[in-house]
């Protein structure tokens, strides 16, 4: 489908079509609840674990769709990206399974065991600067030196699709638990989750509000959404990593379409969250993760007594440097 601008954007029939293409290779992840997180926040949370996902979290969903839709042709080739961590290493744990080269381009400041599991999974990384304009730069050399097929990590139709198969899979996980979720919240950074989540819920729950949840110290996207056009922050700091990176003209066709709010935590209350959820849930999450959670419990009045769907985008940690470590 073509939007006004002419910019492909997928359709309902591509996630569908993306959710039989990556079902051999990717887990039906669970949905956890906690008593003690729901009494806190004042309403009920579904968590949807992509933490235990393939590689770590959901963007393989993305990443496979995109290689496994490749032509043996274009796939001969191999992929090439650029990403902080969980995008380059589900587009590894992707080519690996086809057999084929992933080439990425990584800011040098990305978290150690996210390259490692990059090179773990057979990815070929070239380091770059932590900004947006040396990442790209780096990677235009990369492209052209290997001629391998671009997939982005979040503004490219094969990748929001197959996002979508996330809340997809969870609308149809949650007729197990009674009624279905008023409200579902993700994190938002490029806006690739965001975009699946919204381009399914359209389509099969369009009364389910869709909440983005952002960093206050990265909050380009909540900037953009409120002034109806993109801002670009070039290189933001946050503890948050996978959260860094601006909208794009794909993925803002769905937040300016979809998206009810978009809402931010600060530092500290991403840094509570993710600890909270590890001691209260017993599982491992990475800040940008906690997000979520850290603006529904910063904004108790909004989601009160709601059914909440929560994404839990990944649980790739250095656990050498917690963010309550650090002195």
């Amino acid at each position: 489908m073509k939007d006004v601008n002419g910019l492909d954007i997928p359709t309902f029939d591509d996630v569908i079509a993306a959710q039989d293409r990556i079902r051999p290779y990717i887990h039906r992840t669970p949905i956890l609840t906690s008593s003690f997180l729901n009494e806190m926040a004042g309403c009920e949370m579904f968590f949807k674990c992509e933490n235990f996902q393939k590689a770590g979290a959901f963007k393989v969903r993305g990443a496979t769709n995109a290689v496994f839709g490749l032509s043996d042709e274009m796939a001969a080739r191999g992929v090439a990206t650029h990403s902080s961590g969980n995008h380059a290493l589900s587009l590894s744990y992707a080519a690996g399974r086809r057999g084929i080269p992933c080439h990425v381009v990584m800011p040098r400041a990305a978290p150690q065991a996210k390259k490692d599991a990059v090179r773990g999974y057979g990815g070929i990384i070239t380091e770059c600067e932590p900004s947006t304009t040396s990442r790209e730069e780096v990677f235009a050399r990369v492209e052209a030196e290997t001629g391998a097929d671009f997939v982005h990590p979040y503004n490219d139709p094969r990748v929001i699709a197959g996002q979508g198969t996330c809340s997809l899979e969870f609308m149809e996980q949650m007729e197990e638990h009674g009624a279905p979720v008023e409200m579902m919240v993700a994190p938002i950074g490029g806006g690739g989750m965001i975009s699946g989540t919204c381009l399914t819920l359209s389509h099969i729950a369009p009364k389910v509000q869709i909440i983005a949840a952002e960093p206050e110290q990265a909050d380009d996207a909540a900037r953009s959404f409120r002034a109806g056009h993109i801002i670009a922050d070039d290189a933001p700091v946050t503890v948050a990593d996978g959260l860094k990176v601006p909208l794009k003209e794909r993925t803002w066709h769905f937040v300016s379409n979809h998206v009810t709010d978009i809402l931010t935590a600060s530092e500290q209350e991403i840094i509570d969250a993710m600890r909270l959820t590890w001691a209260r849930m017993k599982i491992v999450m990475e800040p940008s993760c906690a997000v979520p959670l850290a603006v529904i419990l910063r904004n108790r009045d909004v989601f009160a007594g709601k059914r909440v769907g929560v994404v839990v985008t990944g649980g790739n940690v250095d656990l050498d440097k917690l963010p309550w470590m650090q002195g």
